[in-house]
């Protein structure tokens, strides 16, 4: 086939869009930005591509709660498109920081209830907003279709740029979730154990839940950016680290290839 298509989406208060179509168009995609409202008027459609990216910043200000309004919008506006979208075997969709907050909030994360809230993610423990590098485990064992490379004992390091990024949900919902494999990402210490304690969780989230996936692995929301380490030198300490390759770049080469595979 050729590159596949992706939408990156673009409302009031994103500011991430520009870094994730680089990182995408790096990756070997066609790239094209739309705005929330070309969706809305129809001069574009959401089933004319084949990834979906909603990225990271603060969507409508965070007003309400983060990625609240922009979530109540694809809910109401966009029901029946997404669902077709999702219902494709040739799909998928990524939603970082601000992005993770608006698929949990339309319910389409963790398992696929849209315009049902199964988790959120909530104000970091800290009670500030949290700006570093951290270390993350992949969990290999997840249902995520296009994980990245579990070398390097399945740790790598991205960034984190957020003020509500605690995973959250009751007992229950927690342990479907893990029972399920969606767990996609978690917060780990300096000996690669997932750890609840500050800084390297950089908010308290449950279980170090640094990210997750839906049941059928084609949607994938986290926390941290990996879009901000698609270039070696993106990395604070790149002259001294040793990695053959940007630790995030091989999540959107993976997604590009699993479309790839689907067109075979």
């Amino acid at each position: 086939m050729n590159k596949p298509r992706i939408l990156v989406l673009k409302t009031d208060g994103i500011n991430c869009d520009e870094e994730t179509a680089f990182a995408f168009n790096l990756a070997g995609g066609n790239v094209k930005i739309v705005h929330v409202n070309d969706l809305r008027n129809k001069k574009d459609n959401l089933n004319n591509y084949q990834i979906l990216a909603i990225p990271g910043g603060f969507s409508y200000g965070d007003d309400v709660v983060s990625g609240k309004i922009l979530a109540i919008e694809l809910a109401s506006f966009f029901s029946e498109n997404l669902k077709k979208f999702i219902t494709r075997n040739d799909t998928l969709i990524i939603g970082i920081c601000n992005g993770f907050q608006v698929l949990i909030r339309t319910g389409l994360l963790p398992f696929g209830n849209l315009g049902k809230m199964d988790a959120t993610l909530t104000n970091n423990d800290s009670g500030h907003f949290e700006c570093r590098w951290i270390n993350l485990k992949i969990e290999t064992k997840s249902k995520c279709v296009f994980l990245p490379n579990a070398s390097n004992g399945g740790r790598v390091s991205f960034q984190v740029a957020h003020g509500e990024g605690k995973f959250f949900t009751d007992q229950k919902t927690l342990k479907k979730i893990e029972r399920q494999g969606l767990v996609v990402f978690r917060y780990v210490d300096e000996n690669g154990k997932p750890t609840q304690k500050y800084p390297t969780n950089p908010n308290g989230a449950l279980n170090a839940i640094a990210g997750i996936t839906d049941p059928t692995g084609r949607i994938l929301g986290l926390m941290p950016h990996p879009e901000r380490f698609v270039k070696i030198e993106q990395h604070p300490n790149w002259r001294r680290i040793k990695i053959d390759k940007p630790q995030g770049l091989p999540i959107f080469e993976n997604m590009i290839n699993y479309i790839k595979s689907k067109h075979e």
